[in-house]
Formats: C-alpha cells, structure tokens, sequence
C-alpha cells in the first residue's frame, strides 16, 4: 500500500475517532478532527505532510501525491 493511501486512510480513522469520542465523552475531541483537517488543508497547498515523511522512513512506497522526489515540472528552474 503507498503514502497516499496510508495517509487518506489515517485521516479518515482520526476524524471518525474524534467524533465517536467527542460524541460519548466531551466536545473537546473534535479539536483532534480540526487539527486533521488544518493539517490535510495545508499540505494539499505546500505538499508536506508530517505523517507522510514518517511513513516513508519506514518503507512505505510513495504515490502520487506525496513522491519520494519532486515532479520534474515544480522543481527551481
């Protein structure tokens, strides 16, 4: 499975996981499912993501979304 999967799938469990507690034990859980979508917000507009760089020194095979290496097309000219 690669980085992108990895990392889809992940948010997608925190954010159920924060709702689920938020629901039975205090409204405060929700700000785990805040801090997921900040985090999904901002590396969709830098292309960093924390969980995706741990994911690959693990081993995880990159995707898409987050290579190893910059696409040919943004790298400095």
């Amino acid at each position: 499975m690669n980085i992108d999967r990895l990392v889809v799938r992940f948010a997608g469990s925190m954010v159920i996981a924060s709702v689920v507690l938020a629901h039975f034990f205090t409204p405060w859980w929700l700000l785990l499912a805040l801090f997921v979508g900040v985090n999904l917000l901002q590396s969709s507009f830098t292309g960093f993501c924390p969980l995706a760089r741990i994911l690959r020194k693990l081993g995880s095979q990159p995707g898409c979304a987050f290579p190893s290496r910059p696409h040919p097309s943004r790298e400095e000219a």
